[in-house]
C-alpha cells in the first residue's frame, strides 16, 4: 500500500477555523505545559522489544508477500490477453483515473483468499478512495483477468460494502466496468436473495436519488444485469470497439431468436452513442475514457465542510515504526496502550478522559491530521466500572460530534460470581447500547485480541464502524481457542460421565478431544480468514496506523455528522426523596451530556429532562449507577 500524499486539513481550513472563531489562537508557554502530552515509556534496545519487533516484521513480511501476489490479478496468460487487446490493467487505469501523486486507500484486499477451490485475488474486484479533482470518491474496477471479470459470492459482497461506505460517507461512486456478469456455476449464491447482484443496482438507484452521483466508465463487456450498472448511472462512457453493453449477448440472441451479430453491433459503442441513448460519452480508448471521467468529477459542484473545528496538524513524537516491538505476536503478553495512542496522535498529545477509574479501558481526546476524535482503547478485561466510564465518554463524542476511534485488544467482559454480582451484563450493556446508538463516524481497528462480548463493546462490525482494519498479529472469535476446547470438553464429559455411570476420561482421551478444537479456532480465528470473508475493510502494517486512519477519516467527513438522537424523560421520585438526592441526580444528567428542561414540585418531586438515547439504561432504577438514587423512578415520555 503506497501512500504519497495526504488530502488533509489545509491553509484554507485554518482560515475559516479562525472567521468562525472571529479571533485567531493565542498560545502561551504555560499552555505547552499543560498540554497532556504523553511519555515514551518505551526501551526499544530491550530484548523484549527486539524479539516483538522481529516477529511482527515476520507477519508484516508474510502479508506484503501475499498482497504483491494479489494484486498481479489473474494468471500471466490472463494479463497478457489482456494487454493484447490495448486495454490497461485494472489497476493502471485507477493510476491514472486519481489525481497525481495521491493516495489509494484500498478496501478487502484478501477477499476471497483460500475460500473457493479456484484463486480470486482481490476476489476479482477492486475497491478503494483516491482522490479525483480534489474530490474522494469510492472507485470500484473490475479486475477481467480474474475468471474473465464475474461475479462470485465474494465479488458481491465486495461490490455491496464499497458501496455500503460510499453511502455512508457521502462518496461518488466511478465504477470501471469490465465484467462477463453473474458466475453461473455460482448462481445460487449470487443471483437470487437480498444481498446479491441485485443490491447493486438498487444501491446505485438509491443513492443518486440522494445526490451521491454514479459514473460508469465501460471499458469491457458489461453483460446481462451488469448491463444496468451503466444503464442506471448518472453518466456513462463507452470505450469504441472495446466496451459493450447488452442484457444478452450475440449467443443467447442467436439461441433464442437465431439472428446472428457480432458484440460490437449489438452493443458497442457507436450503438449506445448514436442510436440508443445509453452511454452519454464516446471514449477512443482507455486513457481517454479515463480523462472523461475526471472531467465529470469537476463538473460535480462538490465542496467537502467538515463540522468540526480543526487544528494544524503535527506528527507525533514517536516513530509509527516502533508500533510493532510494543505490540509483538503473543496475545497473552500485556501491553500499555498509552504507548500504541502515543504514535498515532497529533503531537502524541492525549487529553485523558476518568484517568483513575475504570483504568482497563483507556478513554481521551486527541487530534488526528488536525481533526478533533475520541479514542476508546482496550488496556486489559472490561470490568464494570471500564463499561460505565466506556459509556459516558462514547455518549460525550456523540454529544458534541467527535468521531470515535476503537482500539481493540479485548478478551472479554469479566466474568465470575463477584462481576455478575456487580452488574456486568446490565453495566456491559450500557457500554453496548452508547456504541449502537452513537452517530458520529466509527473507526475500529483490532490491534491484538478481539473476543466475545467485547468485540461488540468495542464497536465490531456488528456495530456498524465507518471502516474496521485488522492488524496482522490480530485473533478475533468467540472466545480463545484453549477455552473453547476446555468448554466443549466439560460438557462432553459430563455427558459421558452420566453414560458410562462415573467413568472419567483419561488425559489422552481430553487432549485428543481438544486438540482438533484448538486448531480449528486457530485458522477461523486469523485475520487472513476473517478478511477472506470481509469481516474488515482489511489488514495494515501497524506502521501505517495514522495513516490509514486519517485517510478513513477525513472519507467520512464528506458526510454531515448526524446529530445522536436525544430522549425526552420524565423522573419521578418518591414524595420521601431527599433535596440531595435531586441534586445528586441534576448532575448525573450533566455528565451524561442531558439537558434538564423543567421541574415540578406541585404534584410530587419531577424533572424532565432530555438524554442520548445511549443513556436510557442508564437511568434505569435498578442499576445503581453512583448519583442514581434508587427511589428515582424513569418513564420515557
Amino acid at each position: 500500500m503506497q501512500f504519497t500524499r495526504f488530502f488533509f486539513p489545509s491553509l484554507r481550513n485554518e482560515f475559516i477555523f479562525n472567521c468562525r472563531t472571529k479571533l485567531k489562537p493565542t498560545y502561551h508557554t504555560w499552555h505547552e505545559k499543560v498540554a497532556n502530552v504523553l511519555p515514551n515509556n518505551v526501551d526499544n534496545n530491550s530484548d523484549v522489544f527486539k524479539e516483538n519487533a522481529d516477529k511482527m516484521n515476520i507477519l508484516v513480511e508474510n502479508l506484503e508477500n501475499l498482497i504483491n501476489k494479489i494484486v498481479l490479478g489473474g494468471g500471466e496468460a490472463a494479463r497478457k490477453r489482456h494487454l493484447e487487446r490495448d486495454k490497461l490493467l485494472p489497476r493502471n487505469r485507477i493510476s491514472r483515473l486519481l489525481d497525481n501523486g495521491s493516495p489509494f486507500l484500498e478496501l478487502s484486499q484478501l477477499a476471497g483468499y483460500k475460500l473457493y477451490t479456484d484463486e480470486i485475488p482481490a476476489g476479482g474486484i477492486i475497491t478503494g478512495i483516491g482522490c479525483v479533482k480534489g474530490v474522494e470518491c469510492m472507485i470500484v474496477a473490475n479486475d477481467s483477468t480474474v475468471k474473465g471479470g464475474t461475479y462470485y459470492p465474494i465479488t458481491v459482497k465486495k461490490h455491496l460494502r464499497a458501496q455500503e461506505i460510499a453511502r455512508e460517507n457521502r462518496l461518488p461512486c466511478i465504477y470501471l466496468v469490465d465484467s462477463g456478469g453473474a458466475n453461473l456455476p455460482q448462481q445460487a449464491e449470487v443471483f437470487p436473495d437480498r444481498d446479491h447482484f441485485g443490491r447493486i443496482f438498487f444501491n446505485q438507484a438509491a443513492m443518486s436519488s440522494e445526490g451521491i452521483s454514479q459514473i460508469a466508465v465501460v471499458m469491457g463487456s458489461c453483460t446481462a444485469g451488469g448491463a444496468y450498472v451503466p444503464a442506471m448511472a448518472d453518466e456513462s462512457i463507452i470505450v469504441a470497439k472495446q466496451g459493450t453493453i447488452f442484457l444478452a449477448g450475440p449467443p443467447l440472441v442467436k439461441a433464442a431468436t437465431g439472428e446472428v451479430i457480432s458484440a460490437e453491433e449489438l452493443g458497442g459503442a457507436d450503438l449506445h452513442c448514436r442510436i440508443s441513448g445509453v452511454t452519454d460519452h464516446y471514449a477512443s480508448n482507455d486513457e481517454h475514457a479515463l480523462q472523461t471521467a475526471r472531467k465529470i468529477v469537476e463538473t460535480l459542484n462538490l465542496s467537502k465542510k467538515p463540522d468540526l473545528l480543526i487544528k494544524k496538524p503535527e506528527e507525533p513524537l514517536y516513530s509509527a515504526s516502533e508500533l510493532g516491538g510494543i505490540v509483538g505476536d503473543n496475545l497473552r503478553k500485556s501491553f500499555d496502550v498509552k504507548n500504541v495512542i502515543a504514535r498515532i496522535v497529533d503531537g502524541s498529545r492525549f487529553e485523558e478522559f476518568k484517568e483513575l477509574y475504570g483504568t482497563t479501558l483507556i478513554t481521551g481526546f486527541a487530534h488526528l491530521y488536525g481533526y478533533p476524535v475520541g479514542i476508546v482503547a482496550n488496556n486489559g478485561i472490561l470490568f464494570s466500572e471500564s463499561a460505565l466510564k466506556g459509556a459516558h465518554f462514547i455518549e460525550l463524542c456523540a454529544q458534541r460530534g467527535i468521531p470515535l476511534i476503537f482500539l481493540q485488544n479485548i478478551t472479554g467482559f469479566m466474568v465470575g460470581s463477584s462481576a455478575e454480582a456487580g452488574g456486568i451484563a446490565k453495566n456491559g450493556a450500557k457500554m453496548v447500547t452508547a456504541v449502537s446508538c452513537a452517530k458520529v463516524p466509527k473507526l475500529t481497528v483490532i490491534i491484538g485480541g478481539s473476543f466475545g462480548a467485547g468485540n461488540y463493546g468495542m464497536c465490531g462490525r456488528a456495530y456498524s464502524p465507518r471502516f474496521l482494519w485488522m492488524w496482522p498479529n490480530a485473533r478475533i472469535s468467540v472466545m480463545g481457542g484453549e477455552q473453547a476446547a476446555s468448554v466443549l470438553a466439560q460438557i462432553r464429559k459430563e455427558a459421558e460421565a452420566k453414560k458410562k455411570k462415573g467413568e472419567t476420561w483419561s488425559m489422552e482421551e481430553e487432549e485428543k478431544f481438544k486438540k482438533p478444537i484448538r486448531e480449528r479456532f486457530e485458522v477461523e480465528g486469523h485475520p487472513y480468514f476473517s478478511s477472506a470473508r470481509l469481516w474488515d475493510d482489511g489488514i495494515i502494517n501497524p506502521a501505517d496506523t495514522r495513516k490509514v486512519l486519517g485517510l478513513a477519516l477525513s472519507a467520512t467527513l464528506n458526510a454531515p455528522i448526524e446529530k445522536t438522537r436525544f430522549v425526552k424523560k420524565i423522573i419521578r421520585f418518591k414524595s420521601d426523596a431527599k433535596d440531595e438526592d435531586i441534586e445528586k441526580t441534576e448532575k448525573k444528567i450533566t455528565e451524561l451530556g442531558g439537558k434538564i428542561t423543567g421541574k415540578t414540585t406541585i404534584t410530587g418531586k419531577t424533572l424532565m429532562v432530555t438524554l442520548p438515547a445511549g443513556t436510557i439504561t442508564t437511568f434505569d432504577a435498578d442499576s445503581h449507577v453512583d448519583g442514581i438514587e434508587d427511589d428515582a423512578v424513569v418513564t420515557t415520555q
